[in-house]
């Protein structure tokens, strides 16, 4: 296997990536650490006062007083109104992503959730809420320079800055949420997210027959649902150390179900149960982590949805169709099927199915193919993308590619009976009709 370009796995990646399928996680920290800021700012403001009342700087401090009561009246207009503000915001968005996921597909919808800015946002609106209500606490009713204990100079100062945050934020998400609303965003979002899972996953040739007689099984105790990524630096790490080689039975994306076996073991027993403990995650839909062909599927499902009567968009799959053969021309030279994960002294101790090259052809083109009927633009996009592809691939690659050739101009012979018409919807355009 060629570990050319591949990061080697970290162990809280899959917990990092099943974390930002949350909308939880960053709002609660930023909870945590507005509290934190809170405290600090509180004691900050507690000295400021200390120090001024051992000087005896009492004109000083009663300015300071009368600041600090005049900026409680925009405190308190803050904490307020944030909630209703937060409240409109997030339904107009939502609003947006329904839209969106209508027109495009709903898988969509976890471009926004996983949307970095997108909770940010969120994160930073509950955070001036909150932040504006503790500091409405640290007001006091003395006024007397020699009695008061707090002035909340910085802690008014800060949530100032907070709204000015939120305000930058807010022009930033809903710029953010109009692109989503816009296909040709979204499909380039689909493919970048693609790449940056081809680049984290090694890739290499051969299968399990050189692993020796099979020793035994693991089976998925969990509940049922999509296999959608395995802790792979874990996995390796039971291998070793059981001195075997372990074979993920199901490939990523399958559906699993409890009692179906999900590893194979090869020279030696089954791993301790606890050191298996969390390999394996089940979900109730695909991501994109270290699901290679989900990306495909997105784009496949964008490009069926606008070839459908009801919607009837063709620009739209010529669209997505830019973005298939993109990232078909990146995989065409590439290394595809079994993966090999090895440990630190170079020894296979995890075997794992990808897809293979005929399979992402197929996906990419299959469905497709079978709605171009009465749609030119796509077909003539579709033979131009395959024939880019023919170019680029070596020759053990070119049958698959050659098949769907076959087979697209078989169907818009069979579909469009006038003799012009087919001779325009079979001439390769990158533009469709450009």
């Amino acid at each position: 296997m060629s570990d050319r370009g591949y990061r080697r796995p970290r162990p809280l990646s899959p917990l990092r990536e099943h974390l930002r399928d949350t909308f939880w996680f960053a709002p609660t920290m930023g909870f945590v650490c507005v509290f934190v800021l809170w405290l600090v700012a509180s004691a900050v403001d507690e000295e400021i006062v200390a120090v001024l009342q051992r000087e005896e700087a009492y004109d000083e401090l009663g300015s300071l007083i009368s600041f600090v009561q005049d900026a409680k009246t925009i405190v308190t207009t803050i904490s307020s109104a944030m909630m209703t503000f937060i409240g409109v915001v997030f339904s107009i968005s939502l609003v947006a992503v329904q839209m969106a996921s209508g027109q495009l597909t709903p898988r969509v919808v976890r471009i926004f959730v996983r949307s970095r800015i997108s909770k940010i946002t969120l994160t930073v609106f509950l955070a001036t809420f909150l932040f504006s209500l503790l500091v409405l606490t640290s007001y006091e009713s003395e006024a007397d320079p020699r009695l008061v204990v707090s002035v909340p100079l910085l802690q008014s100062m800060l949530t100032l800055v907070l709204v000015g945050l939120s305000l930058l934020l807010f022009v930033v998400y809903v710029s953010a949420t109009l692109r989503l609303m816009q296909v040709g965003p979204v499909v380039d979002r689909i493919a970048r997210d693609s790449f940056r899972v081809l680049g984290r996953m090694p890739r290499g040739p051969g299968g399990p027959g050189g692993l020796g007689p099979e020793s035994g099984r693991v089976v998925h105790e969990g509940r049922a649902g999509v296999l959608r990524d395995v802790n792979t630096a874990r996995l390796v790490r039971a291998a070793r150390r059981q001195d075997v080689v372990l074979r993920l039975i199901p490939r990523i994306g399958d559906f699993v179900v409890p009692g179906t076996p999900v590893l194979a073991v090869h020279g030696g027993a089954v791993p301790p149960r606890h050191q298996l403990r969390y390999t394996v995650s089940v979900g109730v839909e695909r991501t994109l982590h270290q699901d290679l062909a989900f990306g495909l599927r997105q784009l496949v499902d964008i490009a069926l949805r606008a070839l459908s009567t009801s919607v009837n968009d063709p620009t739209t799959a010529v669209q997505c169709l830019d973005r298939i053969v993109q990232f078909l021309a990146a995989v065409v030279r590439l290394p595809l099927g079994t993966v090999h994960h090895r440990d630190r002294s170079g020894r296979v101790r995890l075997v794992q199915e990808g897809p293979g090259w005929d399979g992402l052809v197929d996906l990419a083109f299959e469905e497709i193919r079978w709605c171009v009927a009465g749609s030119p633009q796509v077909s003539r996009r579709l033979l131009a993308g395959l024939d880019d592809l023919l170019l680029l691939a070596p020759e053990e690659r070119k049958q698959p590619l050659v098949r769907h050739r076959e087979l697209l101009v078989q169907t818009v012979e069979r579909t469009v009976p006038v003799a012009a018409d087919r001779e325009f919807a079979l001439l390769p355009d990158r533009q469709g009709i450009g």
